[in-house]
């Protein structure tokens, strides 16, 4: 009898120190930190590279009108007589997608350029750049172009213009289609 008492005891033992180590057990976990990262980028960009400038002039007795094509070639109508400096039509580099189409809109209305101190003006009107304005007319060829602006100044006489710098801006807007 003591034998069976002696397996009953140390399988209760067994069982019991098995059922505490169970218990006893603590299964471990780490956690580790993972970073995400996302950029937001332009998939289309404009940027203004050369000013819109008519050059130095005097307005003369009756004014006139300046025309600068988008190639920078400058005629005069009226009474102007043009100085010496530089003048040049505007440019903008265009990138995006590598042959993406995109459509050029130029001022509807004219744009004044405001004299920088008195209330004087000139109007600046009839727009016009190379690729041509219209719907799908650029082509980001190897994702960019350069598009040239040119427009026309209106200009009065000199009481109407007097000497001074006069400045202003506009908006050309792209489409990408």
């Amino acid at each position: 009898m003591l034998r069976p008492a002696k397996i009953l005891l140390s399988l209760g033992l067994f069982i019991f120190f098995n059922l505490n180590y169970s218990a006893a057990q603590v299964t471990q976990s780490i956690s580790a930190t993972g970073h995400v990262f996302a950029e937001v980028i332009p998939v289309f960009s404009a940027r203004e590279t050369s000013q819109l400038n008519f050059g130095r002039f005097s307005p003369g007795p009756q004014g006139g009108k300046i025309i600068l094509t988008p190639q920078s070639t400058l005629s005069v109508q009226g009474s102007i007589v043009m100085g010496t400096g530089s003048h040049n039509a505007a440019s903008f580099y265009v990138t995006g997608d590598e042959n993406a189409s995109y459509s050029i809109s130029l001022p509807s209305d004219p744009v004044i350029l405001k004299h920088n101190s008195s209330e004087r003006s000139m109007v600046l009107e009839d727009w016009n750049s190379w690729p041509p304005p219209g719907n799908g007319t650029g082509i980001l060829q190897n994702g960019f172009q350069v598009v040239n602006v040119g427009a026309t100044l209106k200009i009065g006489n000199i009481h109407d213009n007097p000497v001074g710098v006069y400045t202003g801006s506009y908006t050309i807007t792209f489409d990408f289609n």
